[in-house]
């Protein structure tokens, strides 16, 4: 029942070192934090260099392992190129990092997987909803779509900058939250700023 600080207080009258240690957002149970030492210690063999390319197959240059890298990276390619580039998939049969432009980044619509309604029951018709794409991203007007199989369709009313398979896209009214699932890893719409969509399969 104690709030926060209050929690904080009392370990400060305990003299608890951990009463002014540093909120965690990242790999809390990461003592140093370094990821990339955990993923090669734990997942070596999954891990070995490939081709950097962009999306229309030209090699940029080469990454160190797909597992360090995140959809919508722009720091730590070490390519050059005439304009920032982002990270805009992975292509782990070819072992390839794709990327591309700010606007190839940009998306509309996107497939939400095992989606679960608070209320019990996937609405019968779309709804309207601000939608986020992860824990701090900003929330984005959209409509929200049921499909069978516990799935939806998200459009968003502006484009939305690096949504990732397998990361959690939440549904909200408000302080309410109407449900979420997980961003689908195929059968993706991805839309760039001069308005052509292809679908994505990875």
């Amino acid at each position: 029942e104690y709030q926060k600080h209050e929690v904080r207080e009392i370990a400060a009258q305990l003299d608890l070192p951990i009463a002014h240690k540093n909120e965690s957002m990242d790999l809390c149970f990461l003592g140093d934090g370094d990821y990339r030492r955990f993923l090669r210690e734990h997942a070596g063999e999954t891990i070995t260099s490939g081709p950097i390319v962009g999306q229309d197959g030209n090699v940029l240059g080469h990454h160190d392992g797909l597992a360090y890298y995140t959809i919508g990276q722009r720091k730590g390619l070490g390519i050059s190129a005439g304009e920032p580039m982002y990270v805009l998939s992975k292509d782990v049969k070819r072992n390839a990092l794709v990327v591309g432009s700010r606007e190839e980044l940009g998306r509309t619509e996107l497939l939400a997987r095992d989606v679960n309604w608070m209320s019990g029951n996937a609405p019968a018709t779309p709804v309207r909803a601000s939608v986020k794409i992860r824990y701090k991203a900003s929330p984005v007007m959209a409509q929200v779509q049921p499909l069978p199989g516990n799935r939806a369709r998200v459009t968003f009313e502006d484009f939305v900058y690096g949504a990732t398979s397998g990361q959690g896209v939440t549904f909200f009214d408000g302080d309410v939250c109407l449900g979420g699932g997980l961003i689908a890893d195929s059968e993706t719409i991805v839309s760039n700023e001069t308005g052509v969509q292809q679908a994505e399969v990875q």
